[in-house]
């Protein structure tokens, strides 16, 4: 049996679990109140941390869900992620609209990656 690794708890889940050379991230979302691209950024800063804890990086992300409180920020997100991923290392995503879990957070990114 492959031995499960959690990182960081926070209440009721851990931010990340490393299986079998897979790591899976939770929802990583920013704090309200700021614009999409900025709280793209936060996101995108969140993921970086936690692929560095588990020992791998972003050129090793397999798949991501974006999830946008209005798809009407999908231009600008992606700008922030095009600066962020080298596009010889995009992964597969995809991208969706839905009510996030609290007023003022406009993106969520779910990320698994390669260890």
């Amino acid at each position: 049996m492959n031995a499960i690794q959690r990182l960081e708890f926070d209440a009721r889940i851990h931010h990340g679990v490393i299986h079998n050379g897979t790591l899976y991230l939770t929802g990583q979302v920013a704090m309200p109140g700021q614009s999409a691209a900025n709280q793209m950024r936060e996101v995108l800063g969140k993921i970086d941390a936690l692929l560095a804890k588990a020992g791998t990086d972003k050129t090793r992300i397999l798949h991501v869900q974006m999830w946008l409180d209005d798809i009407r920020d999908f231009d600008e997100v992606n700008a922030v992620w095009d600066a962020w991923m080298p596009k010889e290392h995009a992964p597969a995503r995809s991208s969706g609209e839905g009510r996030m879990a609290k007023p003022g957070m406009l993106v969520e990114l779910i990320v698994t990656a390669a260890v």
